[in-house]
Parts: structure tokens; sequence; C-alpha cells
């Protein structure tokens, strides 16, 4: 079992302090554990629970009504504000069933969420601040490897499928090599990347995660491609930057598009080649550009 502390508690579900406080006093909503010296700590099913009970007073519940409600009811009150397609009520139980390790919880709540808006959207509005979330639960070290690889594998098995329903672009489509560098892992915002530009006619030539410059330089040469694209999630690693230089001595004139963290590509900026894309907006902007 998991321990969170008032402070986290607060972070992960926007209940500040002073009416957490309140609330333990005056209700018999929750009760938090003590450690031996008296500090409140708090389980995973009081996250959970305190997540449920976030989301119902934000949509006009009374504390004092749901203090007289059932585990059930609160569950179902809960489930319908999910079916009414309010943002926080669907990344809480994204988080619940993160938690839980709930495979079809999640998937059924991120099915639907594209049916409604649209991978993109839904991308943008729900799994990112989903997954924001979930770095605040990584920072404390309240998500176990293990659930952060399964909830990462289930997103990248909705995004696959959805890039699968694609049709292929025309041989005359202008071209986009994506790659992650070495050391860097996070492949998620590459592949809503992917989607995107699949989706509006370009050839995707997708790489992957942690590919070395090495190979890049042998695929520039091969495919010749319009652009070049990549994300720096994580602070850049100190030998890629020569990496990169030496890649761009062989791109000759290829743009490369970047995405990610700005504080990570201060070093990348200056060169006339390099374009910083902070969102998904500004990706679509510049495909259409090059249509």
């Amino acid at each position: 079992m998991s321990k969170y502390t008032m402070a986290q508690i607060v972070t992960l579900t926007g209940i500040n302090a002073h009416t957490l406080r309140k609330w333990e006093t005056r209700y018999n909503i929750i009760e938090p554990e003590r450690t031996d010296t008296n500090i409140r700590y708090y389980s995973d099913a009081q996250l959970k629970k305190l997540l449920n009970i976030s989301l119902l007073t934000k949509n006009g519940f009374r504390i004092s009504k749901i203090d007289k409600m059932s585990e059930s009811e609160i569950h179902e009150a809960v489930s319908n504000q999910v079916s009414d397609g309010h943002h926080e009520a669907e990344i809480n139980a994204l988080i619940a069933a993160m938690l839980d390790m709930d495979e079809r919880a999640f998937d059924q709540i991120f099915k639907e969420q594209i049916i409604k808006r649209g991978l993109l959207a839904t991308t943008v509005q729900i799994i990112y601040p989903f997954l924001n979330q979930v770095g605040v639960l990584w920072g404390i070290d309240k998500v176990m490897p293990a659930q952060e690889h399964f909830i990462s594998s289930l997103i990248k098995k909705r995004f696959y499928s959805s890039i699968d329903q694609l049709p292929y672009s025309k041989n005359e489509s202008p071209s986009i090599v994506m790659f992650l560098t070495e050391y860097e892992h996070h492949e998620l915002g590459l592949l809503l990347a992917y989607y995107i530009a699949r989706k509006m006619g370009w050839k995707v030539y997708y790489l992957g995660q942690n590919v070395p410059i090495v190979n890049l330089k042998q695929v520039l040469q091969d495919v010749k491609p319009d652009v070049m694209f990549t994300m720096f999630v994580t602070p850049i690693h100190k030998t890629i930057i020569p990496k990169v230089d030496d890649l761009f001595a062989h791109a000759g004139n290829t743009p490369l598009w970047v995405s990610g963290n700005p504080d990570n590509i201060d070093e990348l900026k200056n060169d006339k080649r390099v374009f910083y894309l902070p969102t998904p907006e500004d990706f679509i902007d510049k495909l259409k550009e090059k249509d």
C-alpha cells in the first residue's frame, strides 16, 4: 500500500489543505492514518475516494450530501460525471484505473473519448493532463514503474490502432523522418505527431525512440526527407549536441522541427534550420505550410 502526504494529496486532488482538514473534523468522509510522530498520511483507497469527492464538489455536490452517500452512490455519481464528458472526471477515472492496473476500465474511457472527440482532442485535452498527473505521482515514487509502463503501453496500443486505420500516403506526398535521439525514451508525443502527419497525407518514416545519430545519417541519405522531426522531453544528454551538429553536416538544408520542453533545446535554437513547435497545433500549422 502506498502512503501519500497531505501535500501530495493536495497536488493530486486539487483539494486545499485547509478544506481537507475541515472535512476530516466535521465529516466522516475520510480519516487519515498517522505515523508514530503523528503526521497524516493517506492510502491508495483514500486517494481514489478524494479524487471522486473533489470531482463531485467541483460539479455542484455539497460535501454534507456526499458525507451521507454510500461508496456505491459516490461511484455512480462519478460515473455519471464521466458520461457527461467532464475532463476532470475522465482524468480522475484514468488515474483510478492506473492505480488498480485495470486495463478494461482504462481502455473503455480512452476509446469512448476517441469516438467522441477524435484522437488529437482526446490526447491534448485528457491524456496530456492525465500524464502530467502521472508525472506528479512518478516524482513522488507513488506509481510503480510497472504501473507507468502498463499505462504507456495501453496508450501506445491505442495510438498504433488509430494510425493503422489511416490510408497510406501518395508517392508524391511530402515526407518527414520522425525520431527520438539517444537517451530519449518518451515516445507518446512522437506517436501523436506520427498520427497527425499521416492523417494529413504526409509520408512518415517513423524510427521511434533512442535512435543513434549514425543511423539517422544513413536514413537521410536513403530517403531524402523534406523535414526531420524530434522531441526532447528530458534534458538533452551532453553527448547529443555534437552528434546533432554532425547530423546537420549531412542533412544539407533539411529543416529540423523540434518539440518538447523549451529549456532542453536552448543550444539548438541558434541554428536557422531548427524550428521549435511547442504545441500540436503549431505542428499542424507547419505541416500545412509544406503541403
